[in-house]
């Protein structure tokens, strides 16, 4: 009679436990939910209904002052697609992007190489190196516009000796967008810098001590040791460096305005032409989505060939 009264309590025993648990679980849940749900809402309202709202006023013909809006279709992505600016704002975004990037990182990188070594009055260096990053945008670009001033700015002052004529920097077609590119990597170095030098400072020394034994010359000791090793702060930076490079605005718009002729117009800046200046709401909700687009398929492009060169 005992081994039957024990085996009949134990299952009871055992599902009080259980619901013991189940409760437990869902005040834990409720718990999780009741911190995350601010979070959550803010996500919601802020990013994730601007972008829904967006792609549905691309189907509409809005100017953000009527109060009907007009559906008309894809006509919004077919005038985009059949502008000549479009396409020549998506070359300057893309050629912006690609010679930021790719001067930008190498530039930092070397600094960063540079700043890891024992040199006298490096701490110096790097607070001068990155004393751009924490400058406002508008202060770089005033600054940088009487910089490239062809009468009195100060390449003029350094031109001119050799016999040189200063070009109008902001206002030729050939020099605008290089002009531009100079400003982004000059502002951005100094971040890349700083990130690079931390992926330095993490690679054990004692692989450098074996490879000094081994006899690798220092070229060969970046090729096979520093660069792989420091390849996830590149992949990070070069995703980051990407995104920002693709929605540049500040800069241009007040040093360049995105002139002459479209010259160094790109992406953001002619959305908001279109947008606040032209009140061609869908066809600036058009080009939204398209930037979103093109980010994201430049990210999951990098992520790709990520797997060949990245080494965690």
């Amino acid at each position: 009679m005992a081994v039957k009264r024990d085996s009949y309590i134990m299952p009871t025993r055992g599902v009080g436990v259980r619901r013991g648990m189940t409760i437990r679980t869902r005040r834990d849940m409720f718990t999780f939910l009741l911190f995350v749900a601010p979070n959550f809402i803010l996500l919601g309202v802020f990013v994730f209904w601007p972008i829904l709202y967006s792609l549905i006023l691309s189907f509409f013909k809005w100017n953000m002052i009527a109060p009907k809006k007009t559906f008309i279709g894809f006509q919004n992505y077919q005038s985009l697609f059949s502008d000549p600016v479009f396409w020549q704002v998506t070359r300057n975004t893309l050629v912006l992007a690609l010679a930021t990037v790719v001067v930008k990182l190498s530039i930092s990188l070397v600094l960063a190489l540079e700043m890891n070594t024992d040199i006298r009055g490096k701490s110096f260096y790097r607070a001068i190196i990155f004393s751009p990053t924490f400058t406002t945008s508008v202060a770089v670009a005033m600054v940088w516009s009487w910089i490239f001033d062809p009468h009195f700015g100060l390449l003029k002052v350094f031109i001119s000796p050799l016999g040189l004529r200063a070009p109008d920097w902001l206002w030729e077609t050939e020099y605008s967008l290089p002009a531009v590119i100079i400003v982004l990597i000059w502002s951005g170095i100094g971040y890349d810098m700083v990130l690079f030098l931390a992926g330095l400072k993490n690679i054990p020394r004692e692989i450098y001590d074996a490879a000094l034994v081994d006899g690798v010359s220092p070229w060969q000791n970046f090729i096979y040791i520093t660069f792989p090793l420091l390849s996830p702060t590149t992949f990070f930076l070069t995703i980051t460096s990407f995104i920002g490079a693709l929605k540049a605005f500040d800069i241009i718009a007040i040093m360049t305005d995105g002139g002459p002729l479209n010259s160094s117009n790109v992406f953001v800046y002619y959305l908001y032409q279109n947008a606040f200046q032209w009140f061609k709401t869908g066809f600036a909700s058009a080009l939204a989505l398209i930037l979103f687009i093109l980010i994201m398929a430049i990210t999951l492009v990098q992520n790709r060939l990520s797997r060949r060169w990245v080494h965690y």
